[in-house]
Formats: C-alpha cells, structure tokens, sequence
C-alpha cells in the first residue's frame, strides 16, 4: 500500500469521527445545559523522504529530501464550557448555574454531574412521608452531603441563589432549610469526561480533591444558582453548519484521492502482468 493511500484512508477515517461530533452537536441543539464538543486534528506521522544527489543542481534553494504525511487523527475531544443562554420557565425547580458549575446527580447508584437543571419532586419510594428533588429523567439530586435531597410531603418549597432549599408548611409559617443542592466547581474540564445523558463524571484516577475546587464551609464562590430558568445548549448551529460543509468537502477530496491511488496502483499491477 503506497503513502498517498494510507494517507487519505486516516484522514477519512479522523474525518468522519470529527463529523460525528458535529451530528452528536446538532442533534442536542435543544437540550438544556448541553456543553458543545470539539475535535482537533493532527499528524499522524510524517517522515523525509531523502532525494539523491542529482536533485542538487545550481540554484536550488531549498535542502534535499522532502516531507511524506501519513493523514491526520483526533487526539482529543473537548468540550466547549462557555455558557448558553437562559431561558424563563417560571417553574421554581428549574435551575440554571452562572458560572463554572455543575449540579450533582445520582445515575445507577453513582455520582455525576450536569448543567441541566430542569428538576422536580416526585413521591420518595423509600418513604411516604417525603418528596424527593430528581432531574427529568428520574435521577435523585444530590445534597452537599452526597444523600438524595428530600423535602418533606405537603410543604412549599424555593430554591435560593446559593442552592438552598427553603420550604414552609403554611404561607405564615416558618421558613426551614430543607438542604443544600450539590453544585462542584471543576478546577479544570481535563478532570471529568462526558458520558451518555447529558452527564459528566470524573476522569480515570481523578479524586474528588483534584478534580474540584475544595472550599470551607459558607465560603463564597462565584456560582449563583437562578429559579425558574434553565440555561440552553451553547450549540452555534451556523457554526455547526459551515464547519461541516468544510469537512465534507475535505472527506469528498480524500475519497478522491484514495480512489485515484487505488486506480494507479491498478495500472501499476497491469503493466507488470
């Protein structure tokens, strides 16, 4: 198999991967707290290949040998974490984060985190007497103290700007705090991967400690929790759009390419027959 061959099949097959991303963006146009994805290109492997002597006649100006690529590859998918816009709901749990923040999540028993906030409190299974915060796909948000965040059966409940959920049994009645939601804020987004769900959890090795910014107790940080907002996804589909009509030109040139070098090859083969 000759160079321009290896080369255009990597590129096609890195082509088509950076593709997905944008169909995986697109397709999530619509979901709330949606972070955008990236794929970057590089060299898969490039070497000189040497020219003898008789290339070196008077008035060259450059040195003997010249560059062969081998394609490109995706080395690394990353995640776009500026902020989308809000959008009004009026619903008192629906949450939207300012900031570099995440809410914390319990998916399959384990913990995860995400932007999107659009929550509500269905009946506790474990116990009458209580309502439980879950997202909308029915996984239970989680408290400061990492345990599903519970209210109890009857009761008016409010978010405030720090995550607190305050509740009152009357509309004269004291105000009591139910809890604290669990919202992180990661020190950098090399420490958490995204996963199916519209979710993120730590990277492979990462702690806790390494992956979030650890603050004391009642220590201020920049993060303000609004009710009855929920933030949208921050995919720019004219963004979206061009780049993969670019990409598609490119894989069309590639294919072109692997099919022209494949027809040389043909007639390589039939000339030595």
């Amino acid at each position: 198999m000759n160079n321009s061959t290896i080369s255009a099949a990597v590129s096609m097959s890195s082509l088509q991967q950076r593709l997905d991303i944008i169909a995986d963006n697109l397709a999530n146009m619509d979901t709330n707290g949606y972070k955008s994805k990236k794929g970057s290109f590089e060299d898969v492997l490039t070497r000189v290949q040497q020219q003898s002597d008789d290339y070196d006649q008077p008035g060259r100006a450059t040195p003997l040998g010249f560059n062969i690529g081998f394609g490109t590859y995706v080395p690394s998918i990353t995640t776009n974490w500026e902020e989308g816009p809000l959008k009004e709901t009026g619903n008192p749990t629906d949450l939207a984060l300012q900031g570099n923040g995440l809410f914390g999540v319990q998916v399959n028993g384990t913990t995860a985190y995400t932007r999107q906030g659009d929550f509500h409190f269905t009946p506790d299974t474990t116990d009458a007497t209580k309502m439980v915060l879950v997202d909308n796909t029915g996984n239970p948000v989680l408290n400061t103290a990492g345990n599903p965040l519970t209210v109890p059966v009857g009761v008016n409940a409010a978010i405030d700007e720090s995550g607190r959920v305050l509740t009152k049994q009357s509309e004269n009645g004291p105000v009591r705090v139910a809890g604290t939601i669990m919202i992180v804020e990661p020190k950098t987004q090399n420490a958490l991967k995204a996963v199916d769900g519209n979710f993120y959890m730590l990277a492979d090795g990462v702690t806790v400690q390494q992956a979030f910014v650890q603050r004391a107790a009642g220590e201020a940080s920049g993060i303000g929790v609004r009710s009855g907002w929920l933030e949208q996804s921050n995919v720019d589909m004219t963004t979206e759009m061009t780049e993969m009509m670019q990409i598609q030109r490119t894989y069309q040139l590639a294919a072109r390419a692997l099919s022209s070098s494949d027809q040389m090859l043909g007639l390589a083969n039939n000339m030595r027959g």
